[in-house]
């Protein structure tokens, strides 16, 4: 197959500090006998593999509606709404007993974590999933992450997983993101239809032409076309995050992929947290917090801004937001995405993060801005 000649070089597992892996229903469910067992079994000694060598490991898993609907004996056709999201409702249950059961053995704790595209676009819903799969992470937990299917009515009718790990990538400042697809790469075209498509080792940029070049979903399982998979590398692409489609039927997929698997990587010149410093630093303030001398010291040593630190608050600003951060001269020294709301920040402002329960009525969170919220 002939490939495209990238200046930049394509990326190695092997290095990923921050890994995402998403999984396709039809790699994790054959129609007729249910949950591929033996296939999770050598998938878990790849994450195992990974957490070894010091990588942080998410998954986002399709696959509870194919589970759900095999259990309820739904058949193969077209499923309703309703149907769908009955299907998802008992099928995530099983999904996520599946990933404990492989995972449990070598010592590796996993979480399940619903979400929705709107949790990751909306900045307070985003900033909550940030916080838990960082705590998360930080604890050496591996997240299954899938679709909310049993609420999200429009993700059902027209979502699908690439994205969506794509944008948790970018929650999770990862810098890798595999798809494990039915297809091993992007092709000039649909290579089931076009014996002459050709496969790109690595693409730089995703051009018009680029974009041209995307088919239609070849498994009857998956929703998840080229289509799709582009818009999930641009969305990884933007947040300093590679991204790799590669085919995942065979067992280790991840080994595969270090030892030289035929797959196409999207690159990014960009680190993710440089990527995301700018994306908060683009934003347009809609409020002021005033620092004393201490926090403006602590600040300039890479820690968070604590309410303790705030002399004053000005603007009107929802949780999330961007605000800006100011010295007590009045001189702008960054910007980030406060954790309260601008009413609530002028009550605790001045106050330590211990009084934060006794001022507002519940138990917030220590920092007003986190560190990893903030350009200084």
């Amino acid at each position: 197959m002939a490939a495209l000649t990238a200046s930049l070089a394509a990326p190695d597992i092997r290095h990923a500090k921050r890994l995402v892996v998403k999984i396709g229903s039809a790699l994790l469910v054959d129609r007729k006998t249910g949950l591929k067992h033996d296939w999770l079994s050598a998938l878990a000694l790849d994450v195992v593999e990974a957490k070894a060598r010091g990588t942080d490991v998410v998954l986002v898993s399709s696959g509870s509606i194919a589970l759900g609907r095999k259990v309820l004996n739904l058949g193969t056709g077209v499923l309703t709404l309703e149907q769908s999201q009955a299907a998802a409702a008992v099928g995530q249950i099983r999904l996520a007993r599946a990933y404990e059961e492989v995972l449990a053995p070598h010592g590796i704790t996993t979480a399940q974590v619903l979400v929705t595209l709107e949790d990751t676009e909306d900045r307070r819903r985003y900033l909550n999933s940030r916080a838990t799969m960082e705590t998360l992470l930080g604890l050496g937990v591996v997240p299954i992450v899938n679709e909310n299917d049993t609420v999200a009515t429009d993700e059902i009718r027209f979502g699908d997983n690439d994205r969506l790990a794509a944008q948790i990538a970018v929650t999770v400042g990862a810098d890798q993101l595999i798809l494990l697809s039915d297809v091993d790469g992007f092709y000039t075209a649909n290579p089931k239809e076009d014996p002459g498509a050709t496969r790109f080792d690595v693409v730089e940029q995703i051009t018009p032409e680029i974009e041209a070049m995307a088919g239609d979903p070849i498994s009857g399982m998956s929703k998840g076309g080229m289509k799709t998979k582009l818009l999930a590398a641009k969305t990884a692409v933007a947040g300093g995050c590679a991204m790799a489609i590669m085919e995942g039927s065979t067992l280790r997929p991840l080994k595969a992929l270090a030892e030289g698997a035929t797959r196409t990587w999207f690159v990014s010149a960009a680190d993710p947290q440089v990527a995301r410093k700018r994306w908060i630093n683009a934003m347009k303030p809609r409020g002021e917090l005033v620092l004393d001398a201490g926090a403006v010291t602590a600040l300039r040593a890479g820690k968070s801004l604590l309410p303790a630190g705030v002399t004053k608050v000005t603007g009107s600003f929802g949780r999330g937001e961007p605000v800006a951060i100011l010295s007590p001269e009045g001189v702008v020294l960054g910007k980030g995405l406060v954790r309260y709301t601008s009413a609530e920040a002028r009550k605790i402002a001045g106050h330590r993060s211990g009084e934060i329960e006794a001022i507002l009525g519940y138990q917030g969170r220590a920092a007003l801005v986190h560190r990893d919220d903030m350009v200084v």
